[in-house]
């Protein structure tokens, strides 16, 4: 009997370390690698002169998202009265969509923190800055450019 109880015992005690080891490789694989592996993925151009956002809707030092024509997200950021920038809202960590928060462009995945007038880090885990979109101001819109 006692035999018996140890190969039980034995089965079980593997089984439940075979069972933790597979969750835990779930949960990191769902999480994702460390590296900044998106980053490097290089966006196709958007037509020159295709309007974004009226230029009222964003407040002077914030930012909003916007849709591309050609279905990417982008965040148009208002950075005086008649200046504006873009950038991807695809965060250069692991491809989140950030959205925007007062000052700040906010990746709700893993937390990284961009300024919304420079697309630059503020906080990690990204370490890469968000890659600029080429906008102008035409008659009160902001437009691809």
């Amino acid at each position: 009997m006692t035999a018996e109880l140890h190969s039980r015992r034995t089965v079980l005690t593997t089984g439940a370390t075979v069972a933790g080891v597979a969750v835990g490789t779930v949960a990191l694989a769902a999480c994702g690698s460390s590296d900044d592996s998106k980053s490097g993925t290089a966006q196709a151009p958007i037509a020159a002169g295709t309007p974004l956002v009226a230029l009222d809707e964003v407040p002077v030092g914030q930012a909003k998202a916007a849709k591309a024509p050609d279905g990417s997200d982008v965040i148009v950021s208002r950075t005086s009265d008649s200046a504006v920038a873009a950038f991807s809202a695809i965060c250069t960590h692991q491809g989140c969509t950030v959205a925007p928060k007062g000052a700040d462009l906010v990746c709700p995945c893993h937390g990284s923190v961009f300024n919304a007038l420079t697309g630059e880090v503020k906080q990690g885990p990204a370490n890469k800055p968000l890659p600029s979109v080429q906008v102008k101001v035409e008659n009160g819109k902001v437009v691809t450019g």
